[in-house]
């Protein structure tokens, strides 16, 4: 008899129980990142964030290295609401059209200058245009400033990449400006880029420090130029109708965290910056500081480009510009 008290009393307390752990809303985000990657520590900073201020309320759980999705899966499955956030970068150039003025060679300077760049166009701006597709951005981090990696020779100038088989992100721009550089570049998800570049399907990628580390891209390389031809923000974003559906307080704080895992974001990647470029050196991938300048000059042609055949393109260019003093 005891015995079948106990398990009626255990029954009943799980029934009791049931409830509320189903009232907790579980929010996935997920993104392509590898462990230690800048986008893994950017994610996992929101969600502690985001954790600490919902406490039963709700969780948010990160997925990493593409578990839930490549890029342009994960925009889908945002939509259908299986998942909750993603944290894409290059490829919101091909989402909403001015989102490729960060396609632009060398136009954004500094970290201080995307701050400036966010709180003069963010929501007059990149916020109308992605809800017009149906999403939201609820905070910007980054994916940091690209450098060129490729097992044929170093880069120095624009010339040096000729006929080089280099991975790009699926977005328009990107390819359009190493075109322009003289290499042939193959747009891929950055899951395959490690085998691709083992097997020699491509000779080179282009990535930010955090992201070549993380994805050891040194074991597969031979050289690495310091370029930075491009800085690539990088977006919570949710879908705008199934974040709308969450109560208000969950919305406002989750909101908040966005805001606040910025500070945390840009102060590690800052830090990565110099801590990876010498953990390379150290791995014995050759490195080499190309000529900016010779870079510059070659991407004319792309900027002409952008600001005739993108609506109000031009004024783009120029308002971010702009903002960088």
């Amino acid at each position: 008899m005891k015995r079948t008290t106990l398990f009626a009393a255990a029954a009943f307390a799980a029934s009791l129980a049931t409830p509320a752990l189903a009232d907790k809303l579980v929010l996935k985000f997920g993104h392509v990142g590898e462990p230690g990657s800048l986008f893994e520590t950017s994610a996992n900073e929101f969600a502690r964030c985001s954790n600490a201020a919902l406490g039963d309320k709700g969780e948010v759980q990160t997925f990493g290295s593409s578990q839930l999705g490549k890029d342009k899966e994960l925009l889908q499955k945002l939509k259908l609401g299986q998942v909750t956030f993603a944290l894409p970068s290059s490829v919101m150039s091909s989402v909403s059209e001015e989102f490729g003025v960060f396609e632009m060679p060398y136009i954004i300077k500094d970290r201080d200058h995307m701050r400036r760049v966010q709180a003069k166009m963010m929501d007059s701006v990149f916020q109308p245009a992605v809800q017009a597709k149906g999403y939201e951005i609820i905070g910007l981090m980054e994916n940091g400033f690209r450098h060129i990696t490729n097992n044929l020779r170093p880069i120095n100038k624009p010339e040096d990449l000729a006929g080089i088989k280099l991975r790009t992100p699926k977005g328009t721009w990107r390819v359009k400006m190493f075109q322009l550089y003289g290499a042939n570049p193959t747009p891929m998800a950055f899951s395959e880029v490690f085998t691709a570049l083992k097997t020699g399907v491509i000779d080179g990628q282009e990535n930010p420090y955090a992201q070549i580390w993380s994805a050891k891209f040194q074991e597969a390389q031979k050289y690495l130029s310091i370029t930075g031809h491009v800085y690539t923000p990088a977006y919570v974003l949710t879908a705008k109708d199934e974040f709308a559906k969450l109560p208000g307080d969950v919305q406002a704080a989750l909101r908040q965290c966005g805001k606040e895992s910025q500070d945390f974001v840009y102060k590690e990647a800052a830090r990565l910056e110099t801590e990876l470029l010498e953990n390379l050196k150290k791995s014995g991938i050759e490195v080499n500081e190309a000529d900016k300048a010779a870079f510059i000059a070659a991407s004319k042609p792309i900027y002409d480009e952008f600001s005739s055949t993108v609506k109000g393109g031009k004024e783009l260019i120029e308002a971010v510009q702009s903002a960088a003093n």
